[in-house]
């Protein structure tokens, strides 16, 4: 079980920096990089940028599961 967790935060982790780097940030930020320019020319927030945020925050959830799954391991196993 503990092995499960700590693969499944290693794997969260970097999806969590690549899906954060993804975000438009005052500046832009990666996603105009990959074609989010032309989305960035619309007004409000697009389909796109609402989806990315539902995983980002489903992304993070799950991460922090596994750092508290992980925290209860480590204390019983203490």
């Amino acid at each position: 079980m503990e092995l499960v967790l700590n693969v499944l935060l290693v794997v969260t982790s970097l999806l969590l920096i690549v899906l954060i780097l993804l975000h438009r940030g005052k500046g832009g930020g990666l996603s105009s990089m990959f074609g989010g320019a032309a989305s960035a020319s619309l007004s409000g927030s697009s389909v796109v940028e609402k989806n990315l945020n539902r995983l980002t925050v489903l992304t993070a959830a799950i991460w922090a599961v596994c750092i508290v799954g992980l925290g209860i391991l480590v204390k019983v196993a203490a």
